[in-house]
């Protein structure tokens, strides 16, 4: 199901991540924002029974929009069950919805959902301000993470020999 996330000492409860996000873009900022949700989305997101892989956030004039999230039905709702894909209101400041406008209208910057989460009982979409990575970046972010991985088995594997030594 869900859980905490480690990074948060709040102990906010993440519920879903788009770890894809992180990987097709460079995050610069991120804001966290409201949603408008109905009772049965609520209940399946708590769930963990959304996706945010091909979400987007949209700003429409003076409103901002979350995009082609699926949220799967609540199976114990009535038959007035929401829609899974439909448009989903954010709930930002108009300061922030200004300058979330004016960096989208610059080459290149876009808006992207990074995770579901709840805070004080509400749930929270945190976005990010985002640019696009070429394909070299990507191989360069992979290339890293291999080397970081393979000098912590490096380590490991030392320290296992040290302690078999010492016995």
């Amino acid at each position: 199901m869900s859980s905490y996330d480690k990074n948060n000492a709040l102990g906010e409860k993440v519920f879903v991540r788009n770890r894809k996000a992180r990987h097709e873009f460079h995050v610069e900022d991120t804001f966290e924002a409201g949603l408008v949700l109905t009772g049965s989305e609520v209940k399946s997101i708590r769930q963990s029974s959304a996706s945010l892989n091909e979400a987007y956030v949209a700003v429409h004039g003076e409103e901002v929009f979350l995009v082609g999230a699926h949220v799967a039905e609540w199976p114990y709702s009535h038959i007035r069950n929401h829609v899974p894909t439909r448009r989903r209101k954010l709930l930002l400041h108009k300061r922030e919805i200004v300058r979330l406008k004016v960096k989208v209208k610059e080459r290149g910057y876009t808006l992207v959902p990074l995770a579901l989460y709840s805070k004080q009982g509400r749930i929270k979409l945190q976005v990010g301000l985002a640019k696009g990575k070429r394909k070299y970046d990507k191989r360069e972010s992979i290339k890293r993470k291999d080397q970081l991985r393979e000098q912590a088995q490096e380590r490991a594997w030392e320290r296992r020999k040290s302690d078999n030594q010492g016995i």
